[in-house]
């Protein structure tokens, strides 16, 4: 069954010292079930990777590494966000559009998240949306 997947637990998987039992038990799951995710996390996922070059923690040729290897496991952007769902998520549960992107995109379609930032997973706890 589809899930979706937030940008910082794939972005863990880039870095040995951000391992993480979420993120872990999404990287297996995503072996058998396809990723979901908004469109953002395109543009989420590549910042987090640049911000971490600067910083040093990761080079340009690893960052295209990881970014060849994300691509193979073939996670489905989804370009339709329900605008009126993402604003009253956002409103309701204090959180930024982009994790309430997140959520709408887990509720609409029915099915978990994968998540690491703690505003969102409490939202989603909220909302009713299972968590892996």
């Amino acid at each position: 069954m589809p899930f979706v997947i937030e940008a910082s637990t794939v972005l863990s998987w880039a870095f040995v010292d951000e391992k993480h039992p979420i993120a872990d038990a999404a990287a297996e799951r995503a072996l058998q079930d396809r990723p979901l995710a908004p469109a953002l996390w395109w543009f989420e996922l590549r910042n987090g990777l640049i911000v971490n070059e600067r910083r040093q923690r990761i080079t340009a040729p690893a960052t295209h590494a990881f970014l060849g290897r994300v691509s193979r496991i073939g996670i489905e952007i989804d370009r339709a966000p329900d605008e009126a769902a993402v604003l009253s998520l956002a409103r309701a549960h204090r959180l930024t559009v982009y994790d309430a992107a997140y959520l709408e995109l887990a509720l609409r379609r029915q099915v978990s998240l994968a998540a690491l930032d703690t505003d969102l997973t409490k939202a989603a706890e909220a909302a009713g949306v299972s968590l892996i």
